[in-house]
């Protein structure tokens, strides 16, 4: 599918593309772009990548695809670093977890080579970070969402979700604000309040007490809080808007759930329970409904 691949960013999401990519016999050559020599080093040892580069136009040279998967403030600057250098044929996606921000950045650094730029967003991840995190599988039977531009060729956008495919990924595809509000609601708040909680509590005087004590659903309910720092900073600035009415919403949730509780409530405090309790239960079945058929996408 692809003689040459770069991957701008070889950590978690960039890594486990590159390792995907190399288990489906897709692609001959990767090569890593990566401002940190460190992570070059690791990701070549680790056999994610088969050439490391700091030179962007060494990197693009002949490039077939260039997947972007740094931190998402930084499109702009590293867009602008290899426009001059790429070629008619090539394509350059993106791994960001917002879009309208990135497909504003991609306009302002690529010009008229904007066509060549396909909007993604893999809807997978870890709480580790780096080379050392990476997957092959780390796609497989995940969706990744496509917001295609009006200037982008459809052969273009065919090919980046061949190459989501091929990483076992299942595509959809939704327009960049409406991306951004989705994804406002069930990605980005939730980080907030896990990251929200966990600093919460580690700022208390009997802080080690209270971990000391935390189990399973203290573990769950914080995992994302685990996520890169300064990718999330990125992510909540970016999308702030979006999250802010998300967070409005959920503070209003939160000022009628004390209330139930202030009053002594039960019926209702029962109510709110049992409605989320049936919807998170509709979600999990309707999800392993889907399982098989994920499968069988993402194997085509």
């Amino acid at each position: 599918m692809f003689d040459k691949v770069v991957i701008v960013g070889v950590g978690l999401i960039g890594g486990s593309f590159a390792l995907g990519l190399k288990a489906a016999g897709a692609v001959r050559n990767v090569v890593g772009l990566e401002r940190s020599s460190t992570a070059l080093a690791r990701a070549r040892a680790l056999g994610i990548v088969d050439q490391a580069s700091t030179d962007p136009e060494q990197a693009l040279q002949g490039a077939d695809l260039v997947l972007l998967a740094a931190p998402v403030a930084q499109t702009e600057t590293v867009l602008r670093q290899l426009a001059p250098w790429l070629e008619p044929h090539t394509i350059v996606t993106d791994a960001g977890s917002t879009k309208s921000d990135v497909v504003a950045s991609a306009r302002a650094a690529l010009g008229e080579k904007i066509g060549q730029f396909v909007p993604g967003h893999p809807i997978a991840g870890r709480e580790s970070n780096g080379p050392d995190a990476a997957l092959p599988d780390l796609f497989r039977g995940k969706k990744t969402v496509l917001a295609p531009l009006p200037e982008n060729p459809p052969a273009m956008v065919e090919r980046v979700a061949a190459a989501w495919t091929l990483c076992g990924a299942v595509i959809h595809r939704l327009g960049a604000e409406e991306h951004d509000r989705v994804f406002a609601a069930v990605s980005h708040l939730p980080h907030l309040l896990a990251y929200a909680l966990v600093d919460d509590i580690a700022n208390k005087a009997h802080a080690d007490l209270l971990f000391q004590y935390a189990a399973s659903g203290f573990r769950d309910f914080t995992r994302i809080a685990g996520s890169s720092p300064e990718m999330w900073r990125d992510i909540s600035l970016a999308n702030r808007e979006a999250i802010l009415g998300e967070l409005d919403a959920y503070l209003a949730q939160l000022v009628n759930i004390r209330a139930r509780l202030a009053a002594a409530d039960g019926p209702a405090l029962e109510a709110v329970y049992g409605n989320a309790q049936r919807a998170r239960r509709a979600w999990i079945e309707a999800i392993e409904a889907m399982e098989p058929t994920a499968t069988a996408e993402s194997g085509k």
